[in-house]
């Protein structure tokens, strides 16, 4: 393990790892990183840059994950994230999804890994922030080791140290998103073995890790672990970690302190003309394994949403314990 320190890290996912469930996850772990969602190169540089890359210096430390395959774009939506407060820059060479595919970018980057050794040369030219690259072990049925070190040691050499390896492969044709979470076998060996490969290399492992024990299991072993779905359905999970893996000797948060100290960011996203639902949305798994996590859920899914009303939160909060 790199400098003896854990890394442990939520996974960027699609409509979810916004900067409303960044916030809240903070209020939770201080010590988690958090990635945002995917954010193309393209729209970047042509969209509305304050929607796409405005965050909350709260979420601190926070990855801004890129996707695209041009260098030259790379590099200029690199350096913009930069100018924004981002303190890592990572490319997403791991997503499957035919939309990405059409792009060029994610999974089918793992085909063309002098093309990703240049990106990473033209990212990390304009800015001194890491360049980090997370991928799959390989492509399709083809469960080859060598392949997978090839790729690292080919985009090592490019400068990269740090890599989050999901230990499925991606599989290009056939299969949803959904399905390439589950359906190609985790072989978390190929990650054990390229940190005994490249032993200075940062090295974190992601894919099918839901307890603690999980996580410790695999710092044995790796420099890091990266939390996705579990992350967002069960996120108390994480109220521990801070003391747990980072020796912080913090008082254990409630949920219900925690719930409560949401409450004047709420106020503030109302008063700016949003409704209370897009925040609430990233809470529902707050009660996760508790009593009342049905009476918790039930609100926040359906009189939240219809009255938009701060007073109807905080009565809520009235209600719940333990």
């Amino acid at each position: 393990m790199l400098n003896n320190m854990p890394q442990i890290a939520i996974a960027p996912m699609l409509d979810w790892t916004d900067r409303h469930y960044r916030y809240f996850m903070r209020k939770i772990s201080k010590k988690t990183i958090l990635y945002t969602e995917m954010v193309v190169a393209d729209a970047i540089i042509h969209g509305d840059r304050d929607k796409l890359l405005e965050f909350n210096p709260e979420e601190q430390h926070v990855v801004l994950q890129l996707g695209g395959s041009n260098p030259e774009k790379l590099a200029t939506s690199t350096k913009i994230a930069v100018e924004y407060g981002y303190q890592e820059i990572n490319l997403n060479c791991g997503c499957p999804s035919d939309r990405v595919q059409s792009g060029k970018f994610g999974a089918c980057l793992m085909k063309e890994p002098e093309l990703v050794a240049d990106c990473i040369k033209a990212m990390q030219e304009v800015v001194s922030i890491p360049v980090t690259v997370k991928q799959r072990i390989g492509l399709d049925y083809d469960y080859d080791y060598d392949y997978c070190a090839k790729f690292v040691e080919t985009i090592a050499n490019a400068g990269c140290k740090s890599f989050i390896i999901h230990a499925r492969n991606a599989v290009l044709k056939g299969l949803s998103p959904k399905d390439n979470r589950e359906i190609p076998p985790l072989r978390y060996d190929y990650v054990y073995q390229l940190k005994k490969d490249f032993p200075d290399l940062n090295i974190m492992l992601n894919g099918g890790i839901k307890t603690t024990t999980d996580m410790i299991n695999h710092l044995e072993l790796v420099d890091g672990v990266m939390l996705g779905r579990e992350a967002y359905y069960n996120p108390y999970l994480f109220a521990n970690f801070d003391n747990q893996f980072f020796a912080d000797n913090n008082p254990l948060r409630t949920r219900k302190e925690i719930a409560l100290d949401m409450i004047s960011y709420l106020e503030n996203h109302l008063a700016q003309g949003h409704r209370l639902h897009h925040v609430t949305r990233h809470m529902i798994g707050l009660y996760h394994g508790c009593k009342k996590a049905k009476l918790w859920r039930q609100q926040l899914t359906t009189n939240i949403i219809k009255s938009n009303n701060i007073k109807d939160y905080i009565d809520l909060l009235g209600i719940m314990d333990e």
